[in-house]
């Protein structure tokens, strides 16, 4: 037991602070990949919702596209297309120089739009549930479309989304460990060397298991916190 925990530890031959900064490594990726899931989601529903043909076809096909394809063809869809299309770029401007796509863009801009084309179905739902007396008593009210969507709309919406983003944000979780395979360190690649160097596959997998565990706990904790905030309102005026 002794000679298992000291292949974690933080001093020389351990790979305690080798599977630390993978961590921080899995959750910095999942975190970025918010600002650019949830607001690309939210624009994908309005816009399907939308009036104009042009925009609702654009968002049903990117719905469509990343939710249809899987998330590790996703990410070397991005990873190597980018860097093809921009060497192709340079190649045609006749401009000599290497270029290489950063791994870790390459899973934010990948996992993010994956989160976005998932996110977006949720949204969708959740304008399912909105009554749409709001928009006449808002209207009633003399409040701008603007200040309708951001002070009467979008704190319902984000109120009855929470449950179907949760989902999403646990997959997203899991999802991150796909990066590994284009050589970023997160906990699953660094979890693979530690395997590679030491030949025990299974203490070094459990450890992982118990991290991805431990980052599920923690956002489980946090969103029935945020769900529990976000009812009290309605749990007062019922009462």
């Amino acid at each position: 037991m002794i000679e298992y925990l000291s292949l974690l530890s933080f001093g020389s031959g351990g790979w305690g602070m080798v599977m630390l900064i993978g961590a921080g490594v899995t959750l910095s990726l999942a975190l970025c990949c918010l600002p650019l899931g949830l607001p690309l989601g939210l624009i994908c529903s309005l816009m399907i919702q939308s009036d104009v043909k042009f925009f609702r076809i654009i968002a049903t096909i990117f719905s469509a596209i990343f939710r249809g394809l899987p998330e590790l063809l996703t990410l070397f869809l991005v990873y190597y297309g980018l860097q093809t299309l921009v060497q192709s770029l340079m190649a045609h401007l006749n401009i000599e120089a290497d270029f290489s796509v950063n791994a870790f863009f390459a899973g934010v801009l990948a996992l993010g739009m994956v989160f976005a084309a998932f996110s977006c179905e949720v949204w969708l739902g959740a304008f399912k549930v909105l009554d749409s007396g709001q928009y006449e008593a808002a209207k009633a009210l003399s409040l701008s479309p603007a200040t309708t969507f951001f002070r009467v709309v979008l704190p319902q919406l984000a109120r009855n989304a929470l449950p179907g983003l949760s989902n999403n944000w646990l997959t997203l979780l899991k999802d991150t460990s796909l990066v590994s395979t284009i050589a970023l360190v997160d906990v699953m690649r660094q979890t693979n060397l530690a395997v590679a160097a030491t030949k025990k596959p299974m203490f070094f997998y459990l450890t992982a298991c118990v991290i991805y565990l431990i980052f599920s706990a923690v956002s489980s904790f946090i969103i029935r916190h945020l769900e529990k905030r976000a009812n009290a309102c309605y749990q007062k005026v019922s009462a």
